[in-house]
């Protein structure tokens, strides 16, 4: 994406007021989240769009800063990696923001191939990438000012998480790790939800090759989960993660930059990807959060279990909660928010 590509999906987000026949609140900042900054005040938390180059790709970030915010003082620092479909003005703000308040400074940025962020074609989705999107907040915001380089955490969320703990295994610069509903992407694309499509998984590796090879011969990219889906359609879905995520994503919290569609040729790398490899790599401290009634929760089960060389790890229940409902109701974010700073201050 060049330079007038990026401005001009910038005033596109700026604009947007109707989306998906939904009509959406317009903020400065373009975020969706209920108690949004809508201005910088001197004093309060502080929300700062900046861009950086990560393998010749622009990346759209937004760093949050506590108030009273001093240069010159050194704050601890999370990283948190947005899910996968969204984009940094939806959970990953929320969260950014609310750990902010709690005198973190904080950076959430756009996948590169998605959302603000540059890189051709559009919403492309290799795990390579996610892992060095992480790899890149972490090289851009140990530089930004008021950062303690001995102090820089990770979190991730939903397929963030997935990354995260990937980026982790390696990544040392990062004290302590947490996710939040963590996805595992790979082994979904793969398997399927709860190993629902697990007899398609050749068919599906062939429509990838396939699809890689009318980019290469032909210029046209394929994609999938690019159809529209209605209320009625999602109502009828069998798991909670998809019949909620549709409203999060399409209704209540809906964002321009925000979809759930990829490339088709992603599944090449998609497919052969699982996040608990190597989890014994893992020898900081690991927090991994699940909403109680997540039908997600199967992944962190295995991921937690795998993590067998950290001394300190903990898997932490939000009561009540399913995926989607811990990224947006306000009694399952301050669960996490809370669980969240006392896991970074016991830890760091």
């Amino acid at each position: 994406m060049n330079n007038k590509r990026i401005i001009l999906t910038t005033i596109i987000v700026m604009t947007m007021s109707f989306i998906n026949g939904q009509t959406v609140k317009l903020n400065p900042y373009t975020l969706v989240y209920d108690g949004a900054i809508t201005e910088n005040i001197e004093g309060k938390v502080n929300i700062h769009p900046v861009t950086y180059k990560l393998n010749g790709l622009v990346i759209a970030a937004n760093v949050y800063t506590p108030a009273n915010f001093d240069s010159y003082n050194k704050y601890q620092t999370i990283v948190i990696a947005h899910p996968n479909g969204g984009v940094k003005e939806q959970v990953a703000g929320l969260y950014a923001q609310r750990l902010a308040e709690q005198g973190y400074i904080t950076i959430t940025a756009d996948a590169a191939y998605q959302g603000a962020s540059g890189g051709t074609p559009r919403n492309l989705d290799k795990p390579a990438n996610r892992v060095e999107d992480i790899h890149g907040m972490a090289d851009f915001i140990l530089q930004y000012e008021g950062v303690d380089t001995d102090k820089i955490v990770l979190l991730g969320i939903c397929g963030g998480g997935g990354y995260a703990l990937k980026a982790a295994q390696s990544d040392k610069r990062f004290k302590a790790l947490a996710t939040l509903s963590m996805f595992n992407s790979g082994v979904v694309r793969k398997n399927g939800f709860m190993n629902s499509q697990v007899n398609t998984i050749q068919e599906r590796l062939k429509q990838a090759s396939n699809a890689r090879v009318q980019e290469v011969s032909e210029g046209e990219v394929l994609y999938m989960a690019n159809t529209e889906i209605t209320d009625e359609m999602a109502d009828n879905m069998p798991f909670d993660l998809y019949r909620e995520g549709h409203y999060y994503y399409h209704r209540t919290h809906a964002h321009p930059n925000s979809t759930f569609k990829y490339t088709t040729s992603s599944l090449l790398d998609l497919m052969t990807f699982d996040a608990t490899t190597n989890m014994d790599l893992i020898n900081q401290p690991l927090l991994m959060m699940v909403g109680s009634k997540a039908d997600t929760y199967y992944m962190t089960d295995e991921a937690f279990r795998k993590a067998t060389n950290t001394k300190r790890k903990e898997l932490f229940f939000i009561e009540g909660a399913t995926h989607i409902e811990t990224y947006w109701k306000p009694e399952y974010v301050n669960q996490v928010v809370n669980k969240l700073v006392e896991f970074y201050q016991n830890n760091i």
